[in-house]
């Protein structure tokens, strides 16, 4: 079962909250945690936190299992543009040059691998029946 977690208005570009979004996507809990916990970049304390957020929301709804148990990973996550914050820049001769305070939302959503490997055999599962009922009808 899977369990979600977000982050709202972040004072930071997405673009740069995408670089790490990128290592962290697919990967187990605790293998992401380490990647996060010594990242140089400054987003990765509020990514940090947000997927332990995650995880405390997965084990909220799965109240007798473990996680270490449970194989959680990042089953998705993904990153838009929040609100801009416009101001004004003096500049020579009495202009002024905009600059836009970017902000942005993320999303993640954790889930467990057994979950994940039973859906798609199942998927795997419905195929075949599919192809063996169209071979015998031919």
């Amino acid at each position: 079962m899977e369990a979600v977690a977000r982050l709202r208005n972040y004072p930071s570009s997405p673009r740069k909250m995408r670089l790490l979004a990128d290592l962290i996507r697919g990967k187990e809990v605790d293998v992401a945690l380490n990647i996060l916990k010594f990242h140089p970049k400054h987003p990765s304390k509020p990514l940090e936190k947000l997927l332990l957020s995650a995880i405390a929301n997965w084990r909220e709804k799965n109240q007798g299992e473990r996680v270490e148990d449970a194989r959680l990973y990042v089953k998705t996550i993904f990153v838009d543009g929040g609100r801009t914050l416009k101001r004004l820049r003096p500049a020579p001769q009495g202009r002024a040059y905009r600059i836009r305070k970017r902000s942005n939302h993320v999303t993640i959503i954790v889930d467990t691998a057994l979950a994940a490997q039973a859906k798609d055999s199942a998927q795997t599962a419905a195929s075949a029946t599919e192809t063996t009922s169209e071979e015998t009808a031919s």
